[in-house]
């Protein structure tokens, strides 16, 4: 009914009521239900927000993870039941929107300038000297600030509403990257009138400020990336920039980053009278303003501040490379005025490079999770940064012929935004000439853990370890193995898996199948009950198919699909074990990067004697040849709502049976939607993107 009531209203396309001007005719059309649950609505956004402010900006949740999952997902369900309520600033909305093609190019309201650099105190007091010149006066207050080391960006509120956010770019051209700043936590969406007001905020309003990577979500990001064969960041800032121009929201989504304010401009000039009082008023209206700042009077208590934080700067989850010290008067500020590109009113104190001379003693070649061979420099100890550093990463052997290094070379070490000590390039100089007796830095041929024969990928930087049952990486291995979506063995989690390997009871996934009650009894924390439901997991677990087992051997580019492929095209693991690259790429999806892979695996000697050990404990290998269809092949669908005729796995089953793919999120590449009853946002998605939405029975046809 309310929604014939709106397209019955003429609106001229030259000035189109925005939708938020529509609400007050929806709730009305809606009746007092309406009006019920637009209530409800906003009590349980508010409540979000709050939370979200909590753990966020304070750092101090006050509920649990699975608390404010819940209150999201009745949120998302309330919102999905009334899509004519759901406002641009709901916190269900954080991740959404059309992916862009590109950014578009938005010019600032003023130019984002950046800041001149000083290196030493004498340099610090020749700044302030020209302060006083340009100034006329003596008793200047300046606001000291960590120089955080990300990205500028600048965010445009409306009504207290977020509309925009945008690079610095040049400084006065900057792009759009509003879907992607939305996902930022710690960015507010909207700010009720009343905080803003309390914090004497305008509600149009520009805040300019740095957004950054936390260490600790930068080294989940590599270590997640480095497992999937991907290339690494070098530091946190690239991979700030890396992550905001990200053209899909989702992904920027799962980076977590921060937002730092330092600025607060009304049509492109600075609001309040004092710097200070700036920074106070961002953090009483929900910004996440950095606490680590202190109000100063003279150079003197400034100088202080900087040398305070140099020892302390390690102590921090997040990169800084220095101080920022502002003039704390903005009538001060625009009476000492600029130069063509900084602030003649600001300056940074940049902190020495974290870095020291040492010299290279040996090459250790250090094999990780997933078989990866990095080589690590063994150094003569320096102090650098308050640590002793004795190793130092070299990245990989492209990085080595890059630099040119060799044993017993002078090197410079940095400990600068990379979460490890790098070496960062070969020193010659008067103070340390290159000797004469340098030895050249050999790439072993074979694994340093297990003997076993490296090999490296074309078009790949890195040398590998193919051993499954490399002890380098047998940890990871079994929890792999073990795992739910493979060989479910439930309860052989981290914490009994750590000690399965450190009493040397399981030394590779074929072991799993020959221990004891007595073997388990023997572990820390285990009790008769636990130990029998173990050994039930386990000897269930030799009843699932052929692919759960395929995929359990973590051959490098072989996922949980890959296995279902190649168990339907070869029957058993034999005729997979002895199967060519070639006959290898007649297999739906397997290109010649993945049959290569899978031929190295099966050329260690290893890996077959673990195949058959998993043969002589009676696990499923073997299984039922079979076709798939074409019809489908190369299409991508999404399945949402409640089919009529049938389940979810079903469906699932008659497209991939045709050669389709079936994945749970809409995009761009989705081919088909298949809509059942009480389809949710993912119809909406479809729609808004311009995929073809299809039911049940048009899915069947299309299907064969």
């Amino acid at each position: 009914m309310y929604l014939s009531l709106i397209s019955a209203w003429q609106i001229s396309a030259s000035r189109r009521l925005s939708l938020r001007a529509l609400f007050p005719l929806i709730i009305l059309a809606m009746g007092s239900s309406g009006k019920d649950v637009a209530k409800k609505l906003e009590t349980l956004r508010e409540k979000i927000r709050q939370h979200e402010y909590f753990y966020y900006v304070l750092d101090r949740p006050e509920i649990s993870d699975l608390e404010f999952d819940k209150l999201m997902q009745q949120l998302k369900d309330v919102e999905a039941e009334n899509p004519a309520l759901i406002t641009p600033d709901s916190p269900t909305q954080r991740v959404g929107g059309k992916p862009r093609e590109g950014f578009v190019k938005v010019p600032h309201s003023s130019p984002m300038l950046s800041l001149d650099n000083t290196y030493n105190e004498e340099e610090l007091r020749d700044w302030e000297r020209r302060v006083h010149e340009l100034s006329g006066r003596s008793d200047v207050d300046y606001v000291c600030e960590l120089k955080l080391d990300g990205m500028s960006l600048a965010l445009i509120y409306e009504d207290g509403k977020l509309v925009r956010g945008i690079t610095r770019g040049d400084g006065s051209v900057g792009e759009d990257v509003t879907l992607n700043v939305r996902t930022v936590r710690s960015v507010p969406l909207s700010i009720p009138r009343d905080r803003l007001k309390k914090a004497g905020i305008p509600a149009n309003f520009e805040v300019r400020g740095e957004l950054l990577m936390p260490l600790a979500a930068f080294k989940k990001m590599n270590d997640d990336r480095e497992a999937k064969g991907l290339a690494v960041f070098a530091n946190p800032r690239n991979a700030t920039a890396g992550t905001v121009r990200q053209l899909e929201s989702k992904v920027t989504a799962e980076r977590r980053l921060d937002y730092f304010p330092y600025m607060l401009l009304e049509n492109g000039r600075t609001y309040f009278d004092r710097h200070s009082k700036t920074l106070d008023a961002l953090h009483a209206a929900g910004f996440k303003v950095n606490q680590n700042r202190k109000l100063v009077h003279g150079i003197d208590e400034a100088w202080e501040f900087i040398l305070q934080w140099e020892g302390k700067r390690d102590s921090l989850p997040y990169e800084i490379d220095g101080i920022v010290i502002k003039v704390d008067r903005t009538a001060l500020q625009d009476e000492i005025g600029f130069t063509g590109k900084a602030p003649r009113w600001a300056i940074a104190y940049k902190y020495a490079a974290r870095a020291g001379i040492t010299k290279l003693e040996n090459v250790r070649w250090q094999v990780g999770r997933t078989g990866k061979l990095t080589p690590v420099a063994e150094l003569v100890p320096v102090f650098i940064g308050g640590t002793t550093v004795r190793n130092a990463t070299l990245h990989n052997a492209d990085e080595i012929g890059r630099l040119g290094i060799k044993i017993g070379d002078w090197v410079q070490v940095e400990r600068g935004g990379d979460v490890i000590p790098k070496v960062a390039k070969i020193i010659d100089d008067k103070e340390h000439p290159r000797p004469h007796d340098l030895k050249a830095i050999e790439m072993p041929e074979r694994c340093p853990v297990c003997g076993t024969k490296v090999v490296r990928t074309e078009g790949e930087v890195d040398y590998r370890c193919v051993n499954a049952n490399c002890p380098a990486k047998l940890r990871e291995t079994i929890l792999h193995f073990a795992s739910r979506g493979v060989m479910n063995i439930d309860g052989m989690g981290d914490a009994l898996v750590n000690q399965l390997t450190e009493h040397g009871l399981v030394k590779n996934v074929a072991d799993i199948y020959k221990l004891s009650k007595d073997d388990l009894l023997s572990l820390e924390r285990m009790g008769d009950k636990s130990a029998q439901n173990i050994l039930n997991e386990i000897e269930a677990s030799k009843k699932l198919p052929l692919e759960r087992v395929i995929y359990g051997l973590g051959i490098r580019m072989v996922g949980e699909r890959t296995a279902q492929f190649l168990a339907e095209h070869f029957g058993s693991m034999e005729a997979l074990e002895n199967a060519s690259v070639e006959e290898l790429q007649n297999v739906n999806e397997v290109g010649p990067r993945i049959a290569e892979s899978i031929v190295e695996f099966f050329s260690i000697a290893a890996n077959r004697k673990l195949v058959e050990r998993l043969r002589e404990a009676k696990l499923t290998l073997s299984g039922e040849k079979k076709r798939r269809g074409t019809q489908l092949a190369g299409k991508t669908f999404v399945l949402t709502g409640t089919l009529a005729h049938f389940t979810r796995d079903e469906a699932k089953k008659m497209i991939e049976d045709a050669g389709g793919k079936v994945t749970g999120s809409v995009s761009k590449k989705t081919d088909y939607v298949v809509a059942g009853a009480d389809a949710g946002s993912k119809l909406d998605k479809a729609k808004e993107l311009g995929v073809k939405v299809i039911d049940e029975k048009e899915m069947e046809t299309l299907a064969g």
